[in-house]
């Protein structure tokens, strides 16, 4: 985890946590770091620990409960997911920012949003990687192949930077796509919304239906889903526009 300061750097200052998703890492948010840091926001890039959904709320809502005053929290992919469990009921949370992101209903899983409209095309390019477990017994991780990662995550990153993010992608544990939501934070926060329409890994109608379920505040941009990478000071504007909007 990176931060800068627990601190606000000004009376109202929201802290912005952000939350990168599956076959990602916390740089992935370097880029929307710099930017909101040269706009003088405190920030927090959370290593979302991607073994499930309920381990992975309760990591986070230990961050947000480490924080003071207001908190503006931004997802990527399935960390969207997370951000909707862990933020329900978070003292001082004030806006949630989904950027190619999921936000689901009570009940459903992240792979059922993801499959239910047509378009995507991550599914196919996971392999499986057996783990053993503490406990006994065996996990099973998914990464994306490496030499179809920049075509279906990253199509408008550079070929060197798509590289380097396929080597270092963090995998999932397949069962926490299988997790199915207890919580929805975008229920009782206001929620902004960005859909990449460019999206071969959650694609645009999905993000639609779900930020309109929502009732969010909606913007559309020529993206892959790697959106935080290719294009950071568009993020870091809608991360900007929720927080003055809430603050």
């Amino acid at each position: 985890m990176s931060t800068t300061s627990h601190e606000p750097v000004a009376a109202g200052t929201p802290t912005v946590v952000l939350v990168h998703g599956a076959f990602a890492e916390s740089a992935s948010w370097n880029g929307v770091v710099a930017d909101l840091r040269r706009r003088g926001y405190p920030v927090v890039a959370v290593a979302n620990p991607l073994r499930g959904l309920r381990e992975d709320a309760e990591y986070l809502r230990s961050v947000l409960d480490s924080l003071t005053g207001p908190v503006v929290i931004a997802g990527h992919s399935y960390g969207g997911s997370v951000m909707s469990e862990a933020a329900d009921g978070a003292e001082g949370v004030v806006a949630l920012v989904y950027v190619a992101s999921f936000n689901l209903e009570v009940g459903e899983s992240t792979g059922e949003l993801a499959a239910r409209f047509p378009g995507g095309e991550l599914g196919s390019a996971l392999y499986p990687v057996p783990y053993p477990l503490a406990g006994g017994g065996t996990g099973t991780d998914l990464y994306i192949r490496q030499d179809e990662f920049r075509a279906v995550f990253a199509a408008d990153v550079a070929p060197e930077t798509a590289e380097l993010m396929a080597a270092t992608q963090r995998p999932i544990e397949a069962t926490a796509l299988a997790d199915k939501a207890t919580r929805a934070a975008w229920k009782t926060i206001p929620s902004w919304t960005m859909v990449t329409t460019q999206d071969l890994a959650i694609p645009a109608e999905s993000m639609r239906f779900m930020a309109k379920r929502a009732g969010s505040t909606t913007v559309e941009i020529d993206a892959s889903h790697a959106v935080t990478v290719s294009q950071p000071a568009a993020v870091a504007d809608l991360v900007d526009a929720a927080a003055r909007a809430t603050t």
